[in-house]
C-alpha cells in the first residue's frame, strides 16, 4: 500500500491557480466581458438610428426639392393663366396681327419662358394635338406637366432649343449599357391656359425647357443645402434625370466641369424608373458615395420619365461615426485600465492565504501527512477553513496508518484467493475443453457412421465398372466412355466426403485461415456430410444463402454449431413429424445495434420448443432426447458463437417448429 513520493501523479501548474483564476474571473467578467458586449449594443444601435437620421434628413431634402419643382409649375400655370385672361392679350388678340408675335415675345421674356404661343383653336379641328396639356387647355382646363419633347419637335421653337437640350452622353460604370451617344430630347415644363376672349377662342402654350437649365438646379440646391444660420452650403448635390441621363446637375466631374451626360447606375434605374418606387439609401454619384434620395418625375401621359435626385456627402458623416467609436473604445480601455489594478489590489488578500492551503495540500499530496497550515493570523472564513483543513490533515494521518496496516493484511488473503482461483480455472477450463471433444466426437462419430454407408455404393459401382471395361474390353474402352465418366464421378464424391469428413475432425491439420471466413461454403460443407441423414428421413432442405458479409471466426468451430442445429432439427422431426419434414437454411446481412453482421437461421417443421423453454435449452445438460444426447450440444454451440463476438438465439416460427439464428459480426 506504501507507495513513493516519486510515483505520484504530479498537479498541473493550472489546477494550482485555479481558484485565482476564478476569482479574477469573476471580478472581471462584468468589465471585460457584459461590458464590452453592451459597448457593441449600444454602437450597433447608434450607427443603425444615424444611419436613419441621414435617411430621414434625405428625405426631407428630397421633399424640399419636389416641393420648389411643384411651385415652378405651379407658377408657371398661374401665370400663363393670368396672360390668357388679361384685358391686355384680348386687346393684342383682337388685333390679330403682328402685334401678337411681338406681345408673345415680351411676354415669354418676362416670364422667363423658353417658348409660348397661342393656338387658335380652329387650327386643332381635324387635327387634334397629341399633348394632354393643350387638350386640356381646349377643354377649358389650365394644365401643368412635364413632358419630353424630341429635338424635331425643339427645333421649331425659336431660340436654338434643340442646340441647348443636345448633351453627349458620358460612359458611365455600372449603368445600363447603351448604344447611344447623345440625349437629344428635352425635359420641359409644359404648360396650357385656355382662351375664351372676344377676339378668338384656343390655348395658350408656353414651356421652360430644364435641360442645362443650371438656374433652376442650382435654386434646388441653395434651397435644401444652404445653411440659413452660417450662409455656408452643405456637402450635397441635386440632378434632374432625364430618364437615366444627367440633363440638369451640380454634380462635378471635374472642378469647374458638370456631370451633366453622366448615367445613373443600373440598380437605381430598376427601383426608380422601372419600379416606380423612391430610393432612399447611400449610392455611388460619379465619383463619391452620397447619402441619397431619388423621386420618380411622370409626364402628361403618366409615364415615368425622369428622376429628381438629391444627396449629401457620406464621407463627412463617415468619419464623424469613425471619431464617436472610436472615443467610445478609448473611454472604455480608460475604464478597464484604471479598474484593473483596483480588482487585483483587492483579490491579493484572498489570493495568498487559497495559495498557502494550496501548498498545504500539495505536501500532502506528495506523501507528508504532517504537513500543517498553521497559524492564519484571521478569523474569517478563510481562517475558519484552514483551521479545520488541519484537523481533518490529522485525522487522515491517524486513518493512513490504520489502512496500511489492513491493507497489508487484505493483500496478502488476496494473494492467498487469487491463487485458488487460477487453480479452479485451470481446472474448469481444462473440463471445458474436455466436454467440447466429447461433443466433437460425438457428431463425428454419428457422421463417420452415415459416411461410412455411402462410401460402399461409390466403391461397389467403381470395382464392379473397373474390373468390366480393363478384363473384358481391354483397347475397346472407348466403347464404355459412359461407365469411365461414372467412374470419375464416384472417386471425385469418395474424395469429397472424406477430405471433408477430416476437416471437420481435425481442421487444424487442413486449414489456413486468417480467421475471416464466409459462411455460405461452411453451410454447404455442413450439408453434404449431413446428406445421409436429411435423406434417410425424407427431409426436404430449403436454402436461401443471400450474399453476406465475412465473419471472423473458427471454421471448424461454426461447422461444430452448424451441424448440431442441423442434426437437432432433423432428430425433432424425424421424432415427431415422420418423413418429409422441412428444414429451412438462411443466410443473409442484418445490422444489429448499429453493427453490421450475418444472421443464419436454422428453422425445422417439427413441434417447436416446450412453452417457456427457449432460454432453457442453451443450459448444459439440458436435454429433450432422454438417454440419447449429453445435453451439452446446444450450450457448447452457445459458447463458441459467443467467442466469436455474435449472439445465438431461439425461437418458436410463426407458422410452427423450431428457429434458431446465429447472428456474427462483419469482418
Amino acid at each position: 500500500m506504501d507507495r513513493s513520493t516519486t510515483d505520484r501523479p504530479r498537479r498541473a501548474p493550472w489546477r494550482a491557480s485555479s481558484v485565482r483564476l476564478r476569482l479574477l474571473v469573476l471580478a472581471l467578467a462584468p468589465l471585460t466581458v457584459l461590458m464590452p458586449l453592451l459597448l457593441i449594443l449600444g454602437m450597433t444601435r447608434w450607427t443603425s438610428d444615424y444611419d436613419a437620421l441621414l435617411i430621414a434628413n434625405v428625405d426631407s431634402d428630397l421633399r424640399i426639392a419636389e416641393q420648389y419643382l411643384a411651385r415652378i409649375m405651379t407658377t408657371t400655370g398661374d401665370e400663363l393663366t393670368g396672360v390668357a385672361e388679361s384685358a391686355e392679350f384680348a386687346r393684342v388678340l383682337a388685333d390679330n396681327g403682328v402685334a401678337l408675335t411681338s406681345y408673345l415675345a415680351e411676354k415669354r421674356e418676362a416670364l422667363a419662358l423658353d417658348f409660348l404661343y397661342y393656338l387658335p383653336e380652329e387650327e386643332t379641328i381635324g387635327a387634334p394635338s397629341r399633348w394632354p396639356v393643350i387638350v386640356a387647355g381646349l377643354n377649358g382646363q389650365p394644365a401643368t406637366e412635364i413632358d419630353i419633347f424630341s429635338g424635331a419637335e425643339l427645333a421649331a421653337f425659336p431660340g436654338q432649343l434643340d442646340l441647348r437640350a443636345r448633351i453627349p452622353l458620358i460612359e458611365t460604370e455600372a449603368a445600363v449599357p447603351t448604344n447611344r451617344t447623345i440625349e437629344d430630347r428635352g425635359m420641359v415644363v409644359h404648360s396650357a391656359a385656355p382662351v375664351a376672349l372676344d377676339g378668338g377662342q384656343g390655348v395658350l402654350v408656353g414651356g421652360i425647357l430644364l435641360n442645362r437649365n443650371l438656374q433652376f438646379i442650382d435654386t434646388i440646391n441653395a434651397l435644401v443645402y444652404l445653411n440659413p444660420v452660417t450662409g455656408g452650403e452643405r456637402q450635397g448635390t441635386a440632378t434632374l434625370f432625364l430618364e437615366d441621363v444627367r440633363v440638369s446637375t451640380n454634380v462635378r466631374l471635374f472642378e469647374d466641369v458638370r456631370a451633366l451626360g453622366t448615367r445613373v447606375s443600373a440598380v437605381v434605374r430598376q427601383a426608380v424608373l422601372d419600379d416606380g418606387t423612391t430610393w432612399l439609401d447611400r449610392a455611388f454619384v460619379v465619383n463619391d458615395w452620397y447619402i441619397s434620395g431619388y423621386l420618380p418625375v411622370t409626364d402628361s401621359f403618366g409615364e415615368r420619365v425622369g428622376m429628381l435626385y438629391v444627396g449629401f456627402l457620406e464621407a463627412p458623416f463617415a468619419a464623424a461615426k469613425r471619431r464617436a467609436v472610436l472615443w467610445m473604445l478609448a473611454a472604455f480601455v480608460g475604464v478597464l485600465i484604471l479598474s484593473v489594478p483596483l480588482f487585483l489590489t483587492l483579490a491579493r488578500g484572498i489570493f495568498a492565504p487559497l495559495e498557502r492551503i494550496t501548498r498545504t495540500m500539495q505536501q500532502v499530496g506528495a506523501g507528508d501527512l504532517s504537513a500543517r497550515y498553521g497559524d492564519v493570523g484571521a478569523r474569517d472564513e478563510i481562517g475558519q477553513v484552514a483551521a479545520h483543513l488541519d484537523d481533518l490533515l490529522g485525522q487522515v494521518q491517524d486513518r493512513d496508518a490504520r489502512l496500511r496496516a489492513w491493507g497489508n493484511e487484505l493483500n496478502m488473503r488476496v494473494e492467498e484467493r487469487t491463487a485458488e482461483l487460477r487453480e479452479a480455472n485451470a481446472k474448469l477450463e481444462e473440463t471445458y475443453r474436455q466436454l467440447v471433444m466429447n461433443e466433437k466426437l460425438a457428431s463425428i462419430g454419428e457422421i463417420t457412421a452415415g459416411v461410412a454407408h455411402e462410401i460402399n455404393n461409390p466403391v461397389a459401382v467403381i470395382q464392379g465398372n473397373v474390373d468390366v471395361i480393363r478384363e473384358t474390353l481391354g483397347d475397346k474402352a472407348a466403347a464404355v466412355k459412359t461407365e469411365l465418366d461414372l467412374v470419375d464421378r464416384q472417386v471425385a464424391r469418395i474424395d469429397a466426403m472424406v477430405g471433408k469428413l477430416l476437416q471437420f475432425a481435425r481442421p487444424g491439420e487442413f486449414h489456413a485461415y486468417d480467421d475471416v471466413v464466409s459462411l455460405t461454403p461452411l453451410v454447404e460443407d455442413c450439408l453434404t456430410l449431413v446428406e445421409h441423414v436429411l435423406s434417410k428421413s425424407a427431409i426436404t432442405v430449403d436454402t436461401r444463402l443471400a450474399p453476406s458479409p465475412e465473419v471472423r471466426a473458427d471454421p471448424g468451430e461454426m461447422q461444430q454449431v452448424i451441424i448440431n442445429l442441423i442434426m437437432n432439427a432433423a432428430q425433432a422431426m424425424g421424432k415427431n413429424e415422420g418423413p418429409n419434414g422441412t428444414l429451412t437454411l438462411s443466410l443473409s446481412a442484418e445490422t444489429r445495434n448499429g453493427r453490421n453482421g450475418t444472421c443464419l437461421t436454422v428453422q425445422d417443421s417439427g413441434p417447436g420448443l416446450p412453452d417457456g423453454m427457449a432460454e432453457a435449452v442453451f443450459d448444459p445438460f439440458f436435454t429433450t432426447k432422454h438417454g440419447e444426447g449429453t445435453g451439452l450440444g446446444l450450450s457448447i454451440s452457445q459458447t463458441l458463437v459467443q467467442r466469436a463476438g455474435g449472439l445465438i438465439t431461439a425461437t418458436n416460427a410463426p407458422d410452427g417448429g423450431a428457429c434458431f439464428r446465429v447472428w456474427l459480426p462483419a469482418a
